[in-house]
């Protein structure tokens, strides 16, 4: 026995290190560059161990962490084999977060006081049904068949006694019964301690349960510390940017106000994390599309098929057509945002934390300030009134990506747009809403025949159109006033037009036909423009 005892004390003092090579790790998030769409997450964590060989177990990853983009890196000591499990994986420590407890303690605690409260109630309302049994037992007394033998005193000493007894009875039922009323408006109070309770337990998110495995083996020739580092991508984490958009009108100052609205659902809670937005786009197209040879071919007349209109159709030309076509693989084309290799970083300079699945949260980016000419744009066509705008160059040295744009005119919210990408040195124009004082008209004074749209067979159709602008501010305006003329690809189809006064610019951003006069218009005053237009073609031809 004595020996025995000995064996299991020498056992005992030999140090742990040396038969128990796995170092068990928490390796929570510490930093995190998101993107666009997708995020690239790092977990660094710090490590002692003992000389020799030994794996570095870490329990908490995410199940579904994309193992093909893990990449590891250890200090302080020799890498050796990465393995990595998603089943059978030893449950995390069942610890829970001190919000998590303490919210869970305030439930029980609400719960118990409620409890306590419907105890008290159901012992009031145990008083009031036992005076009820006691008013019912004097009122049988009176009944029994003793009684009529009573002489004159016991019977009043009787009743007396009935009397006393039933009207303390009553009484003591009474009270009963308004003390349980009192208890139960009390109950509501705690009902409602009890809600808010569980709701704050609910608001603190709780993170997925389900973990993978990663064992990282490293070797060290003398007792070290290190650290081991991972990073893996997870598209399920996101970033967007945000601006208000200030416009000074007087002085044209415009100020851009840069936020970024970031969230992840990723399973697990980032709590103090450190966050850097970037513009790369990892799940977008990462190389230039291809270019294939073009064949073309011409024929003779006589060898083109007539389209088949009825049952037993010839697709021989078709299948000749899909034959050449598979020469070369079909290129789908699909919208997505491009930068032109501009790729832009934003490291935020304090960690920050973001719940999975619940938190949206708003990070500033600074300010930029440019300055903007300001003038009215006036589309008689469509509108009744004039539109301000802001024409700027974006001379700040950083680009403006795509977002959501609260606009704000002089210190007022006018409205929301989406601006578009505003690369350094370009050109880009914002609106800030109606300019109700300029009012617009666009009346079509004469029209030879047919209406917008109608089918005519007639050889000339000419329109005359009239534009009023009127200034009723007491400022001067600078406009800008568009309108259109048709134009024409066919020799046959001859269009002329004229325009009083002369426009300023013709095919306006490219775009033929469109017209645009440059003027300043006075307070309380107006401005006319007459616009002509006429088209010829042959009587055997049919205008569209």
């Amino acid at each position: 026995m004595r020996l025995a005892s000995l064996a299991a004390l020498a056992f005992a003092l030999v140090p742990l290190p040396l038969w128990a090579a796995d170092i068990p790790l928490k390796s929570p998030v510490s930093a995190v560059t998101i993107y666009p769409g997708g995020a690239t997450i790092e977990r660094a964590v710090e490590f002692t161990a003992p000389a020799g060989a030994h794996d570095l177990i870490l329990l908490d990853l995410p199940a579904d962490t994309d193992i093909d983009s893990l990449r590891v890196s250890v200090t302080g000591a020799r890498m050796g084999t990465l393995t990595t499990r998603t089943d059978f994986v030893p449950p995390l420590d069942p610890a829970k977060s001190a919000a998590i407890t303490a919210a869970e303690a305030e439930v029980t605690n609400r719960e118990d006081a409620l409890r306590r409260a419907l105890e008290d109630i159901e012992r009031t309302r145990l008083q009031s049904t036992a005076a009820e049994a006691r008013i019912a037992f004097l009122a049988q007394i009176g009944l029994g068949e003793g009684v009529a033998q009573m002489d004159v005193a016991a019977l009043r000493d009787l009743s007396a006694m009935i009397g006393a007894e039933t009207l303390a009875a009553r009484e003591a039922a009474l009270s009963a019964r308004l003390e349980a009323e009192a208890a139960e408006r009390a109950t509501r109070d705690l009902t409602e301690a009890l809600a808010r309770a569980r709701a704050a337990l609910a608001a603190l998110v709780p993170q997925e349960t389900d973990r993978a495995l990663l064992a990282v083996s490293i070797t060290a020739d003398a007792e070290t510390t290190g650290t081991v580092t991972l990073t893996y991508t997870d598209p399920r984490a996101y970033w967007q940017p945000v601006y208000d958009i200030s416009l000074a009108r007087e002085s044209g100052a415009l100020t851009l106000t840069r936020g970024a609205i970031v969230a992840q659902s990723t399973g697990e809670n980032w709590q103090d994390v450190t966050v850097a937005l970037s513009t790369v786009r990892p799940s977008g197209q990462t190389e230039p599309s291809r270019i294939w040879a073009q064949l073309r071919r011409i024929e003779d007349p006589s060898d083109i098929r007539p389209k088949a209109a009825s049952a037993g159709l010839d697709f021989s030309a078709d299948r000749q057509i899909a034959a050449e076509l598979m020469e070369a693989p079909i290129m789908v084309e699909a919208a997505s945002a491009s930068f032109d290799g501009i790729a832009v970083r934003y490291d935020y300079p304090t960690p920050v934390s973001i719940a999975s699945g619940a938190d949206a949260l708003r990070l500033s980016l600074g300010q930029l300030t440019t300055q903007a000419e300001v003038t009215a744009r006036a589309i008689p066509l469509y509108d009744q009134t004039a539109f301000l705008m802001a024409s700027l160059t974006n001379d700040t040295g950083e680009i403006i990506l795509p977002g959501r744009a609260m606009l704000y005119l002089d210190g007022g919210f006018v409205g929301e747009t989406r601006t578009d990408l505003i690369a350094a040195g370009d050109a880009a124009e914002l609106s800030f809403g109606p300019i109700e004082s300029l009012r617009l008209t666009r009346r079509v004074l004469s029209r030879e025949e047919g209406d917008r749209g109608v089918i005519t067979r007639s050889n000339d159709l000419s329109e005359q159109v009239e534009i009023e602008i009127r200034n009723l501010s007491g400022e001067t305006w600078p406009l800008r006033v568009l309108d259109h003329v048709p134009y024409s690809e066919q020799e046959d189809l001859e269009i002329t037009w004229q325009a009083a006064p002369p426009v300023s610019e013709r095919d306006v951003d490219g775009m033929r036909g469109v017209l645009a006069w440059e003027f300043d218009l006075a307070p309380d005053d107006a401005k006319t423009l007459l616009l002509e237009h006429d088209m010829e073609w042959p009587e055997d031809k049919v205008l569209r």
